[in-house]
């Protein structure tokens, strides 16, 4: 009997053990730092609640107006920029959308300073839509969704010109045309704002505009007030009729220049529109693929292991040029030296603050010489070679640049060009989406990068 009974504690007492070991083991895991996994497969799931059918009246109509429910309003606006500004003026809009309570529309994106020749790009092909609904709380229609891109009838719309109003330092300033208008077959009525848009800023030149200043013009009493000061108002140019801002769909000219409290706030940690609206902008899926398989290759990793951390850099020299003025442009622009101190100050911080070894470096540039590149490849960095890819020729002329964007951000750690919206959005997604190290180069005269 002792010993039976001695035996039958011993087994409950291994097995307690066991169970002890093997919970402590499972919270060692769970509280374990893990090291840096590319993320690009964490979308939430997608509420059906966010459709976008719901808030149009059904299929694309050949007038827009026929396809909008009484029950809803609607905010609009178009761009006329380089691709990052419009992502960031596509940003702006849909930040005015919380604010005001309306459901914004978004157009394509316009190939300005990629080709003209290539064609439109649709805004929910490399943004997620459901998932920045998702995280945002609203829903978000697509011109497309709207009206019929074939439909060849002209709809005539009043809409709020911004342009006009901020652009004080031009002797008769206009209101912001864009392509987009004739794409969409609309006649627009522009009105000029009040004065009392811009923000208050020390430098006039800005050209910027208050958010709430302007959502207040989707509310009857400002609405009100402003149209009784019999603003300037420009009759459209087909029909030649003049009509004031509509208030079923509320349409600015240009979003890009517009801010909560300072200028070029996408720059700033606080701003309201990224917080918001941008760092909710994720790629989507496919996208995301495509451009880790780009990465991946210029990394040369192989088929069975993981994609590896790694620290972008975006160097921007092209355009930057005509800023450098009198300064000659190997003294305008960092050197390469210049540069690497900056990756490895990201090596550094990776290693310090989250135990990570990065060793592979991508380099996305504009930069043209041959000779420089040579160099970028002596210091043991790489970058995608879309020639030999042939991505354009597969994809179109828009991919290059989406997979340079993405690239970018999928990094855990990223090194940019001061003044580039392109690396201004990149460092903030990499500090966001993966709480990553990032610095921005200071450039324009011998020496402005030393610290």
């Amino acid at each position: 009997m002792f010993l039976a009974k001695g035996r039958k504690q011993s087994l409950r007492t291994i097995c307690a053990a066991l169970t002890g070991a093997f919970l402590l083991g499972f919270v060692t895991l769970l509280l374990k730092p893990s090291s840096y996994i590319l993320d690009i497969q964490d979308a939430p799931t997608h509420s059906t609640i966010f459709n976008s059918q719901l808030y149009v009246q059904g299929p694309p109509t050949q007038r827009f107006r026929d396809n909008l429910r009484n029950d809803t309003k609607y905010i609009t606006s178009w761009t006329s920029a380089g691709w990052t500004n419009d992502v960031i003026t596509y940003g702006n809009l849909i930040y005015l959308a919380l604010i005001t309570d309306r459901i914004p529309i978004i157009p394509k994106f316009l190939s300005n300073h990629i080709d003209p020749s290539a064609p439109p790009f649709v805004f929910g092909e490399v943004i997620d839509v459901p998932r920045l609904s998702q995280s945002i709380g609203i829903h978000l229609l697509q011109w497309h969704e709207v009206k019929d891109p074939e439909s060849q009838v002209l709809d005539d719309l009043g809409c709020w010109s911004v342009w006009e109003t901020v652009q004080q330092h031009i002797e008769i300033p206009e209101p912001r045309k864009s392509p987009s208008l004739n794409l969409l077959k609309l006649d627009v009525s522009w009105t000029r704002t009040p004065a009392w848009v811009e923000l208050t800023s020390l430098s006039k030149q800005h050209n910027h505009a208050s958010f709430w200043s302007l959502a207040s013009l989707g509310f009857p009493e400002a609405r009100a007030s402003s149209l009784a000061l019999s603003p300037t108002n420009h009759p459209s140019p087909q029909h030649q009729v003049s009509l004031p801002p509509d208030d079923h769909l509320l349409c600015f000219d240009f979003l890009y220049y517009i801010s909560a409290h300072h200028t070029w706030e996408w720059e700033l940690d606080y701003s309201p529109a990224w917080r918001f609206v941008g760092q909710h902008m994720r790629w989507t899926a496919s996208m995301e693929m495509l451009a880790d398989a780009h990465a991946r290759r210029a990394m040369n990793v192989s088929l069975n292991e993981p994609t590896p951390p790694y620290i972008t850099i975006h160097i921007r020299h092209g355009d930057f040029r005509e800023q450098c003025e009198e300064v000659p442009v190997d003294q305008c622009f960092a050197s390469l030296p210049v540069i690497a101190r900056r990756v490895s100050e990201v090596q550094e911080e990776l290693r310090t603050l989250k135990g990570i070894q990065v060793t592979h470096i991508i380099m996305t540039s504009d930069e043209s010489d041959p000779e420089w590149w040579s160099e970028v490849r002596a210091l043991g960095w790489t970058w995608v070679d879309y020639a030999a890819e042939r991505t354009e020729e597969i994809y179109g002329k828009w991919h290059p640049v989406f997979i340079d964007a993405i690239i970018q951000s999928n990094g855990i750690g990223f090194v940019g060009t001061r003044g580039s919206t392109m690396s201004t959005l990149a460092s903030r997604r990499v500090q966001s989406w993966h709480g990553g190290a990032t610095r921005l180069i200071s450039w324009g005269s011998p020496g402005a990068d030393d610290h």
